[in-house]
């Protein structure tokens, strides 16, 4: 199970840009435990439109089935953490893996339509995880990052990015903490870090996870190289020179090769894409649930241009959530150490439609210091 969300930290100025250089007096964060849970919530009306008119009286929160008191239903300032895949293009699998060219267009995208107060930092993982710009407004200069300094691996480090994204957030304010994936979620062979783990930290910093994934897209390239060839072996020559002349091309030598419009894949590299096949099935259900739990969306686009326009609708979403408040009946500073709480919450206004996470872990007093 993944764990998740709200917070324990006292109402916070702009936040502070990770790292240096530290912002004027006005936006360090004053950081004090209390007893407090920020809830992020989206709100969607009879017609499908995120609703700007919730107040306190229209929501129902409950903890563990217990009903709480809502201070106050607002927005704050989005941090937004862009984490982009740009692994696994060079590995030989042609148009069925990622297309860094696209995640960044994508990414751009995203970024374009972010409210003008939101803090943005950006993240992109293959060979290794790499920081690409800090905490920032500056709009100007992240566009600029995303088109200069983004770059293809071979291998992509989906759990490393994870717990790298885990550690990003956790000294952003609570309540407003934002991650969004491009990606297939595979990870290479060879990594050191646990996925299930990884998935587990994240959740645990209280951010709410969005994913544009890969994993549609890449069926319907599959789907495509169907229908326009097939493979086919090439025979082996007969010849008893020829098959065993290292200098002749495959298929004319003792191994057999496959040919598929016009490509020549050697029987290793068919392994390979049908492992790669099997890997993006798993990795949909796990990207669903990181989504889900920590009350985020996943978009499963299949064309290029639904991964650019489901990239505004991520923004959309991001932009119009609320934060709700409340102190929680049970106190949090007797929770025991790791503890999750399960919330729901629901509408009390008719035709209003309410979406958040699914619980949370308790935060320890050494956070909220």
């Amino acid at each position: 199970m993944l764990a998740t969300t709200a917070s324990v930290q006292a109402q916070q100025k702009s936040p502070r840009p990770l790292p240096s250089p530290t912002p004027n007096e006005q936006d360090e964060p004053v950081k004090v435990f209390t007893e407090e849970v920020r809830l992020p919530v989206i709100a969607v009306d009879q017609f499908g439109h995120y609703d700007p008119t919730v107040v306190p009286e229209d929501i129902l929160v409950l903890e563990d089935g217990v009903a709480q008191q809502i201070k106050s239903v607002r927005r704050i300032p989005a941090n937004v953490l862009l984490v982009l895949d740009t692994g696994g293009e060079l590995s030989g699998l042609g148009g069925l893996s990622k297309q860094t060219s696209l995640t960044r267009q994508v990414a751009i995208e995203l970024l374009n339509r972010l409210r003008e107060d939101t803090w943005v930092e950006v993240m992109q993982f293959n060979n290794s995880v790499q920081l690409l710009q800090t905490w920032t407004r500056d709009r100007p200069a992240t566009l600029k990052v995303l088109k200069t300094k983004v770059s293809s691996g071979k291998r992509a480090r989906f759990a490393d990015a994870v717990v790298a994204a885990a550690q990003q957030l956790k000294d952003r304010p609570e309540g407003s903490r934002h991650v969004v994936f491009i990606t297939d979620g595979v990870d290479s062979p060879g990594g050191k870090i646990d996925r299930a783990q990884a998935i587990k930290e994240l959740a645990a910093s209280r951010a709410t996870v969005h994913i544009i994934s890969y994993t549609e897209f890449v069926k319907q390239e599959k789907q495509k190289d169907k229908q326009s060839g097939s493979i086919q072996q090439v025979p082996t020559s007969h010849d008893p020179i020829t098959s065993n002349d290292p200098t002749q091309p495959p298929g004319t030598t003792r191994s057999p090769a496959y040919v598929l419009h016009s490509i020549t894949f050697d029987p290793a590299m068919r392994r390979q894409r049908k492992a790669y096949e099997a890997d993006i099935k798993k990795s949909q259900q796990v990207l669903t649930s990181m989504a889900e739990e920590t009350g985020g969306q996943i978009f499963l686009p299949k064309t290029s241009v639904e991964m650019i326009d489901q990239a505004k609708e991520a923004a959309r979403e991001i932009g119009a959530e609320y934060v709700v408040t409340y102190r929680p009946k049970r106190p949090l500073a007797a929770a025991d150490r790791g503890e999750y709480r399960r919330v729901e919450v629901a509408s009390r206004r008719v035709g209003l439609t309410l979406r958040s996470r699914r619980g949370y872990v308790v935060p320890s007093p050494v956070e909220g210091k």
